[in-house]
């Protein structure tokens, strides 16, 4: 068997995903895997194991191409201004932007870390769509701290960033003084926990719902973890699903 916390997870982070982890095996089956999967290569491919214990995935590509082939499990409760269960996105710019209305972007060029990304590039579609604006060439990166790289270097004029990892940016990474926050998408649900259809969902369930209670306040703080929650699946696939974004726009 095998299990992952890769949405999170760096190197900050990692001791207390280690020790979340090692909490939630507890109370799981005795072929739980003693310790988390890391450097994966094809996440899509993880994901979709059949001997997948638990991961955590992102909602665009739960809807996208998981849905049917997964057991939703959970969702975290994490610590950001908006519903339990839920998140959102922050658009950066340089700093030298600072106070520049959304309008000024139309046309901009725009960082996103994955064609598969709810916060960095679903979410950045459709906040511009819904504001009668339009992107313009697209760069991809790879990453959320890339796309934030990108835009301190002007390499891209705006990105959107999991508001989670925006504030580890914030914490950790000295990028984030060349850069300033003009907007904030609408939140849609958070980044859910998943587990292949064989394996034992409601035991997960439990799992993480004790180890999260027994995890120590430092350690909910370093993950922006406060709760555990569930949400339907039709929750996650109710969000708009963007067109796949190209070098150029059309």
């Amino acid at each position: 068997m095998i299990a992952s916390l890769p949405m999170y997870d760096r190197a900050e982070t990692a001791a207390a995903n280690d020790r979340f982890w090692k909490l939630i095996r507890a109370g799981l089956p005795a072929d739980a895997p003693q310790a988390l999967c890391r450097h994966i290569p094809d996440l899509m491919t993880h994901w979709q194991s059949p001997n997948l214990m638990l991961s955590q995935t992102c909602g665009f590509p739960y809807r996208a191409g998981l849905s049917d082939k997964v057991a939703l499990v959970a969702t975290p409760v994490l610590n950001l201004d908006c519903r339990a269960g839920h998140y959102y996105s922050v658009l950066i710019a340089h700093k030298n932007r600072t106070g520049s209305p959304l309008a000024a972007f139309d046309g901009a060029t725009a960082a996103y870390n994955d064609p598969l990304s709810q916060s960095g590039w679903a979410a950045l579609y459709h906040h511009m769509e819904d504001a009668g604006l339009h992107l313009g060439t697209r760069l991809a990166t790879g990453a959320h701290l890339a796309s934030a790289l990108a835009v301190t270097e002007g390499r891209a004029d705006i990105a959107a960033i999991d508001a989670l990892t925006w504030q580890m940016i914030s914490k950790w990474d000295s990028i984030a003084d060349a850069l300033c926050v003009i907007d904030t998408t609408a939140p849609t649900p958070a980044l859910p926990y998943i587990c292949s259809k064989s394996a034992p969902r409601a035991a997960m369930l439990r799992a993480l719902q004790d180890a999260i209670h027994d995890l120590s306040p430092a350690d909910k703080a370093c993950l922006g973890i406060s709760d555990i929650t569930t949400l339907s699946p039709e929750a996650y696939l109710a969000v708009k699903t963007p067109p796949a974004p190209q070098p150029y726009p059309a």
